[in-house]
């Protein structure tokens, strides 16, 4: 978890430095395009005056040549217009967000484990009066469904309800680990749009206030503030967006495992019961 955490100061001291030059260099996205589109105007005045027969190739060759703007170029465009404070905010949010989601995603994977292959791994040694071996099976076992197991399962020699008791003790403690995390990942999903709500207030007042300066309602200045105003909207909504998408994942994730869990806890008692192990060991008894 700490070289997680470590990569994500150099991913976030990487984008401050992307987002100073940048702003250092002054170079919009709206800026790259009229560059491009002057240059090309001036390679079209630099070629040679065609036939009206040759009009229509070369008209199709000055469609080919024009550059494609990429959606990455697409992406740091409106990142680059919606302002950089504010947008490295979202992307701060996006940043964290899904180290948590994939810290939670790879987790919960390694804690999925084969249940029936354990409990007919247990099954075999309990009908072999070996409780301590079927212990070890689930110390030799990662998952919160075998720490649970054999939780229950050391607690075998003070009967039927001491298992259980201690099961279901034990299952909350795991239920609750394995929801670790799930309360950051909400509240990146809710930080998310409210930073985007909040940057485009701010450029809205932007606006407004360059209006009141001006004394005048230019139609183009007003339609870019708001525009410029609403993309940290749009790029809050769609981090919200792709985060609710792993905490839907994530808590699925974590229901299946419980269900499972708790399948497995009724399977062992009732081998347990099945065995002779109501009031403890078999051989223990009268």
């Amino acid at each position: 978890m700490r070289n997680l955490f470590a990569l994500l100061l150099v991913l976030l001291f990487g984008v401050t430095v992307c987002n100073n030059a940048v702003s250092a260099q002054g170079f919009s996205g709206n800026e790259l395009l009229a560059f491009q589109d002057n240059k090309d105007t001036s390679k079209a005045n630099e070629t040679t005056t065609t036939t009206p027969a040759e009009k229509p190739k070369a008209e199709e060759a000055k469609a080919d040549d024009k550059p494609k703007t990429t959606f990455y170029q697409m992406v740091k465009k409106y990142y680059i217009d919606g302002g950089w404070e504010f947008m490295s905010l979202v992307l701060i949010t996006l940043i964290f967000g899904l180290a948590v989601a994939i810290e939670r995603v790879i987790t919960l994977s390694l804690a999925t484990v084969n249940t029936k292959k354990l409990l007919d791994k247990i099954e075999e040694c309990v009908k072999a009066d070996d409780i301590e071996g079927a212990r070890n099976i689930c110390l030799a076992t990662s998952g919160p469904t075998a720490e649970v197991l054999g939780e229950g399962l050391r607690r075998v020699d003070d009967g039927i309800d001491a298992v259980e008791k201690a099961i279901v003790s034990n299952g909350s403690v795991q239920v609750g680990l394995l929801e670790k995390g799930l309360v950051w990942l909400a509240l990146f999903i809710a930080l998310a749009p409210m930073l985007g709500f909040l940057g485009t207030v701010i450029g809205m007042i932007f606006a407004f206030d360059t209006i009141q300066a001006s004394g005048d309602i230019k139609p183009d200045e007003v339609a870019g503030g708001i525009k410029i105003a609403l993309i940290t909207t749009v790029f809050g909504l769609i981090v919200a967006m792709i985060l609710q998408i792993f905490y839907n994942l994530i808590t699925s994730k974590v229901d299946s495992l419980t269900n499972k869990m708790e399948d497995a806890t009724i399977s062992v008692i009732d081998i347990l019961i099945d065995n002779g192990y109501t009031n403890g060991r078999p051989n223990k008894k009268g």
